[in-house]
């Protein structure tokens, strides 16, 4: 039996998560073969983490076109596009039925262990471009699979690797020891569990975006409802002019809403600043609670709890083997950076793009969605249709339909990142995007989505 050539192989994507899902429906859209490996065991795994989370975006916003074209079919009904969405919502309503329809199109309990040519490790050139990926996969059961692919689009996101509370972008000395009062998500206090963890403590947050605006708000307002629960925001800046971004003013009003509800936890003493902290050491007193150090030696009085809100960063160590060209900063591709790099940029300023951007010197692997941004903070959900638009429609042939620009964003951008659960009712009084604020944000009924995108 002859093997099978390149082209009569499947595109691998990597990650069942909205990007991913989006990517197998353009595949099919354009008579490629998909097979989508998800380590979860459903469709959005990473999604329903935050599934009591309501989106800035509307449901018109965050559903892929190919992907509706494939739902249709099946009497699938498109929710209300100008209503907002939980993450559970999304997860229930339009990843699973999607995941459903692509069939056996979808593994799910398949982890990718690695990615890399057929026959070739990273040194050898010689026919290296002929030669098909091979991606290993481990299954639930802990079987190992070999599956050969003719290109592997990574939208694996980067949820799964949260950044640590060392200064210097690695543990901190005692934080590993200290992990079971340490937690790297913006609580949902509507647990019973995860509210007896922090009612009554005092906690630190750690971090100076979105997410950390969030969980200052989250834990002032259960500070009105039990006594002494307190929170310490660690910054390794200043407070300045800029700390709670912008406020009323704010390009991106939802920012600008967080950054306010922040701003009054402070005022109102349900939590207090230490400033130009770069955590070096988390230590443990005689009754067991934490005690951060900071690299100048300060020493902050002792807590409960603390929760990191770093950011994330992609998990590159499956993809060691294949060339990927990457910026030395943010470990995006290096066309995409400049564009994404959060000293310059805001969500609302990312202008779409898709395969010139997102190619590498191994030519067939593309990372998209969350992990294309590497350490961006902030990703745009539309984009991530976008670019897989455009990734799909170079594979089937089409330069010029991968070249095209097909999205326009709302002025605001559409925007991932954190924001507080709002009722509908409140949400939909905000204009469109996920950046867009309600007219109420209602502090104590949600958690954030750190990294997930909308």
């Amino acid at each position: 039996m002859n093997a099978p050539t390149t082209d009569q192989l499947p595109v691998v994507v990597i990650g069942a998560g909205p990007i991913g899902l989006a990517a197998a429906a353009r595949l099919v859209e354009r008579g490629l073969e998909p097979l989508v490996l998800e380590a979860g065991p459903s469709a959005g795994s990473a999604v329903r983490e935050w599934s009591h989370v309501r989106l800035f975006s509307t449901w018109g916003e965050v559903v892929d076109p190919a992907a509706e074209k494939l739902l249709a079919p099946t009497g699938w009904a498109r929710p209300d596009a100008s209503a907002y969405p939980t993450g559970g919502d999304w997860a229930g309503q339009y990843l699973q039925p999607l995941a459903d329809v692509l069939g056996d199109k979808v593994r799910f309990g398949a982890q990718v262990t690695g990615v890399a040519r057929a026959g070739r490790d990273r040194i050898v050139d010689s026919g290296r471009d002929e030669q098909p990926f091979t991606v290993h996969i481990q299954t639930t059961d802990g079987r190992e699979e070999r599956i050969t692919a003719r290109a592997v689009i990574d939208a694996s996101g980067t949820w799964s690797v949260p950044s640590p509370i060392g200064a210097d972008g690695l543990p901190a000395l005692g934080e590993k020891a200290a992990t079971e009062q340490i937690s790297y998500r913006a609580p949902d206090l509507n647990d019973p569990a995860v509210h007896t963890r922090y009612a009554g403590k005092r906690t630190a947050v750690v971090g100076s975006g979105a997410s950390a605006f969030t969980a200052l708000a989250y834990l002032a307002d259960l500070a009105k409802e039990e006594d002494g629960t307190h929170a310490v925001w660690i910054l390794r800046r200043g407070i300045g002019a800029s700390t709670y971004g912008g406020g009323e003013a704010d390009e991106l009003p939802a920012r600008g809403a967080l950054g306010l509800r922040a701003k009054a936890a402070v005022e109102e003493g349900h939590a207090s600043a230490a400033t130009g902290f770069r955590t070096e050491a988390v230590e443990r007193d005689g009754d067991g609670r934490l005690v951060l150090v900071a690299e100048d030696g300060r020493r902050l009085d002792p807590v409960d709890e603390v929760i990191v809100l770093t950011g994330f960063r992609p998990d590159l160590s499956f993809l060691s083997e294949v060339r990927l060209g990457l910026d030395e900063r943010l470990q995006a591709p290096t066309a995409l950076a400049p564009l994404i790099d959060p000293n310059v940029h805001s969500c609302g300023t990312v202008y779409p793009h898709g395969v010139n951007e997102l190619s590498h010197p191994e030519q067939g692997v593309y990372l998209v969605g969350m992990k294309s941004y590497g350490r961006a903070p902030t990703f745009l959900a539309m984009t991530g249709y976008e670019q897989v638009r455009s990734i799909t429609a170079a594979l089937a042939g089409d330069q010029e339909a991968a070249e095209r620009v097909e999205l326009t964003l709302p002025e605001t951008g559409v925007c991932g990142g954190a924001g507080l659960f709002d009722e509908p009712e409140n949400a939909e009084q905000s204009g469109g995007g996920c950046c867009a604020a309600p007219a109420t944000l209602q502090i104590g009924l949600g958690a954030p989505v750190s990294s997930g995108g909308c």
